[in-house]
């Protein structure tokens, strides 16, 4: 094998550059030419494609986002969007692939592994949705972002006596609000794993007011209720003020955290070790030891969601 090339896809997450620059020069350092395709999917097909050196990804370990930028490429789900790309690597000598994403980007993986192109795929998503690895690149740095979010609306909370909701991003997964949650001391947690009972959130606020708390957090993974609405029946059943917060995008930005920059890099190295091995996979972590395997394995492995840790933050809640 002489040549590489890396693309980033889908929602940019945090500790992408360090993975970039990972790839590039261990890469490099095992003989590789390492190209960069620009705007994930989309960039391979239109051909943009340009060679990176060990300074093309010079400081770019603590910053966010993705130098190689990104996108979503519905065109790449054709016959015809493939068959381009892989005009494109040919074109280039480009022998193997390296995909940073979501579980769309595994999927784009998927169809190029099926017509011959070796692809190793490395977990890249704030959401913690890829189900085959206990952490995704940037989960830990925006589980970070969502526990400072929550501490500056809480104090605007303390000082009005309300209830604030905050909505958190999760993409149908509730680790991010879970995590956040625990670590940000929410009275409630409202996950799409675990059945809501509006009475029982409405009791349990109500009875924190009883014990002369001021001021109460409710956080919420996006797509399990209307936060609004929610509000409304809270004001009505509980008397209590309420407001909503939707942190969006502000999850996906800011310097990688010490544990992303560090598992970014590693699942770079192996990235490119399987691929001079000619293995085709996704590379992740599972209790404690990094791991390879199959791109059908990785999509197909189902949800365990941390029902302890719900447990511990209902039990630290008033």
């Amino acid at each position: 094998m002489k040549n590489i090339a890396i693309l980033t896809s889908g929602g940019d997450s945090p500790g992408m550059n360090a993975c970039i620059r990972a790839v590039v020069r261990y890469g490099i350092s095992k003989g590789l030419n390492v190209f960069g395709v620009y705007k994930g999917y989309s960039g391979l097909i239109n051909g943009q494609i340009k060679p990176l050196n060990e300074r093309s990804v010079g400081n770019i370990i603590h910053t966010g986002g993705t130098i190689l930028r990104t996108s979503r490429c519905p065109e790449f789900k054709t016959e015809e969007g493939q068959e381009k790309a892989i005009k494109n690597l040919q074109k280039y000598g480009i022998e193997g692939l390296v995909v940073i994403g979501g579980d769309g980007s595994y999927r784009g993986a998927e169809c190029l592994i099926k017509k011959g192109i070796l692809c190793a795929c490395i977990p890249g998503t704030i959401d913690n949705n890829l189900f085959y690895t206990d952490f995704t690149v940037g989960y830990d740095t925006a589980s970070n972002t969502i526990v400072n979010m929550v501490n500056y609306v809480r104090d605007t909370t303390l000082s009005h006596d309300r209830i604030s909701i905050i909505e958190t991003m999760g993409a149908g997964c509730g680790d991010l609000a879970l995590t956040a949650g625990l670590a940000a001391g929410a009275d409630v947690i409202i996950v799409p794993e675990v059945e809501m009972h509006i009475d029982d959130v409405c009791n349990k606020l109500i009875r924190a007011r009883e014990h002369k708390k001021e001021g109460s957090i409710v956080v919420v993974s996006e797509k399990v209720c209307n936060i609004n609405e929610l509000a409304k029946v809270i004001e009505e059943r509980c008397k209590l003020e309420c407001r909503t917060v939707i942190l969006g995008h502000v999850q996906r930005g800011g310097s990688p955290s010490a544990f992303d920059r560090n598992i970014a890099a590693r699942f770079g190295v192996i990235a490119v070790d399987e691929l001079i091995k000619g293995e085709s996979g996704a590379v992740g972590q599972k209790n404690g030891k990094y791991i390879y395997v199959p791109i059908d394995k990785a999509l197909k492995t189902k949800q365990n969601f941390n029902v302890s840790d719900f447990m511990l933050a209902e039990k630290l809640s008033f």
